[in-house]
């Protein structure tokens, strides 16, 4: 496999934080500074036409809130990207023209799908639904593929940046279906395979919260739902093709007619110019949706403040928000175990009394979200706008 010109950025370790203020280097501390960040009065550094409902803060959240249910994040002590060095995820442009490489994606996620399913919200989404509903909260963007946001707190806005992996989509027409009936089927196609998979299970590999546990028992659950299986028979696997494109299949973007081919009992055969299926995320290289990178932009602006949690900003599209709302001169709050990216440019010039900047109402500790957001929430009183 051939390495892609697109480099994973900041797969080493980040610059330390820069806490502030001092006192958040504590528990207490960062619960006292983040509690003032909620309820400071609106910035009187605002630009923009339309503040919004400046009183509110929008929420930027990432793979460290998911540790705790017992996902990896990346960039962490035990992230991805520190435990295996040589570990990167499939790009989209393998994806979509390698057959092989998504021989090894449906493989691999077809291990680790039993165990985010198993996975549930940690107290950091719950405190985030208590925010919303006493009136802090305008709205949260996430960069997690997991759906924990949106199970946790349904009646709050929410926007998957990066997708979801609860349905899979067809590069070729765009229906979507249930990745639960898609993992139906790849257990159907592949026997030895979930033979496997039982065995991990009967293992007790996805019965624990931990991922120490968890690698102890055999598997490596990464934050996209993949597992880590060194030197598996990835050749082997097979993956259904899309029905809808099966049945009828789609016009190209070339023009022509598409086929799709498969073996008798449905599996994808590399013959077909159609119908195969991705999951419904923004896998690495592949370009946001025009109307999500919109809709986010427009979350930040509609917002007063922004919170980042659990994210170190290394993705571009993440960055671009946090770079958005500095410029618009928001107050921004970073709550994240270890350093983030432009950290200097954010927080450096914190108490320096530079002229015309807001650095006052900005806070950031190196904490895990769940040590700090639920007591700060229990401590709120109804905000009233």
């Amino acid at each position: 496999m051939t390495t892609p010109a697109i480099r994973i950025p900041f797969t080493g370790p980040l610059p330390p934080a820069i806490i502030v203020p001092q006192s958040a280097r504590t528990i207490a501390g960062a619960v006292d500074a983040v509690s003032a960040f909620f309820t400071a009065p609106p910035s009187l550094h605002l630009r923009g036409i339309d503040v919004g409902r400046n009183t509110q803060t929008v929420l930027l959240t990432g793979a460290g809130i998911s540790v705790a249910s017992g996902l990896s994040d990346y960039r962490g002590d035990q992230g991805t990207y520190r435990r295996n060095k040589s570990y990167r995820p499939i790009y989209f442009h393998e994806f979509t023209t390698r057959h092989e490489s998504r021989k090894r994606y449906w493989a691999r996620s077809f291990v680790g799908w039993p165990g985010l399913v198993k996975a549930k919200p940690n107290s950091t989404h719950w405190a985030i639904r208590d925010l919303g509903a006493k009136g802090y909260i305008s709205s949260v963007v996430t960069q997690n593929v997991d759906s924990f946001h949106s199970l946790a707190h349904p009646e709050l806005s929410t926007l998957e940046l990066h997708g979801y992996l609860r349905s899979v989509v067809c590069t070729s027409c765009r229906n979507q279906f249930s990745r639960q009936e898609f993992q139906d089927s790849l257990e159907r196609l592949n026997p030895a395979w979930a033979e496997f998979l039982a065995r991990m299970v009967d293992a007790g590999a996805l019965n624990t919260d931990n991922p120490e546990e968890q690698r102890r028992k055999g598997l490596k659950l990464n934050p996209d739902g993949d597992v880590d299986l060194a030197e598996a028979p990835y050749s082997t696997f097979r993956y259904p093709s899309c029905p809808t494109c099966l049945e009828k299949p789609p016009i190209l973007k070339d023009g022509t007619l598409g086929h799709v081919e498969v073996e008798p009992d449905g599996a994808w055969l590399p013959s077909s110019t159609a119908g195969i299926l991705k999951p419904a995320v923004i896998m690495f290289g592949e370009n946001i949706d025009p109307a999500v990178k919109i809709a986010a932009e427009e979350a930040i602006d509609d917002a007063g403040r922004l919170l980042v949690l659990g994210s170190s900003l290394a993705t571009y599209s993440a960055w671009r928000l946090v770079e958005r709302a500095y410029r618009r001169g928001m107050p921004i709050g970073i709550i994240n175990v270890g350093g983030v990216r432009n950290e200097a440019l954010l927080f450096s010039q914190v108490g320096s009394g530079v002229e015309g900047s807001n650095f006052g109402a900005h806070v950031r500790c190196s904490h895990p979200a769940q040590a700090i957001l639920p007591t700060v929430v229990s401590g709120l009183s109804r905000n009233h706008l």
